[in-house]
């Protein structure tokens, strides 16, 4: 597995090994050593996810102030994505930057991502599934979203109407959540 650091810290890009033959295809594509390794973070996970999306799903930007923490592994295990990562952490220096990147199943990449970074993502195709390891438990009153069209943010998303839930549509901006007091510290 190849790890490397994005522009974000606490943002990493894994690369996995992706074998093809006859049968289809195989990946490892969790190794907490090899993480741990590279990072120096231990991600135990204390809880799996799966979407399924349509073309034109917009999932995000979503965020946990679960006082633990929460951490996260993103696959694409079917289908692509546009993957966003944005610092939320205003004593961060690269607060309200983001970081757009391709996933896809036919390639073995997963995003890592620590505390204190708000995460989403656009599906470009119909039945992409997207794989999520956390390191705390889904606590519906810890979890929060950015507004994926907030213009402070400027994420030029590739599809500009994606269909979104009403809860991602209602999304206050970065600096309400600032205002808030509902940004990581």
């Amino acid at each position: 597995m190849k790890i490397e650091e994005l522009e974000i810290e606490g943002c990493w890009l894994l690369t996995s090994s992706l074998f093809n033959d006859e049968r289809g295809s195989f990946r490892e594509w969790f190794a907490s050593e090899k993480i741990f390794d590279e990072t120096s973070f231990r991600f135990e996970t204390a809880q799996s996810n799966i979407s399924t999306s349509k073309k034109g799903a917009l999932r995000g930007l979503h965020y946990s102030l679960a006082p633990v923490g929460q951490s996260k592994i993103i696959t694409c295990a079917f289908g692509s994505i546009v993957d966003v990562v944005v610092d939320i952490r205003p004593k961060s220096k690269t607060y309200k930057k983001s970081i757009l990147t391709d996933l896809s199943g036919s390639e073995a990449k997963s995003i890592l991502i620590t505390t204190g970074l708000a995460h989403g993502f656009l599906s470009l195709e119909d039945r992409t599934v997207v794989t999520y390891q956390q390191t705390s438990a889904y606590s519906p009153s810890d979890e929060y979203g950015i507004n994926p069209f907030d213009p402070e943010l400027g994420i030029i998303w590739p599809n500009p109407s994606p269909i979104l839930s009403q809860k991602d549509a209602m999304s206050i901006t970065l600096s309400e959540a600032e205002q808030l007091g509902k940004l990581p510290l």
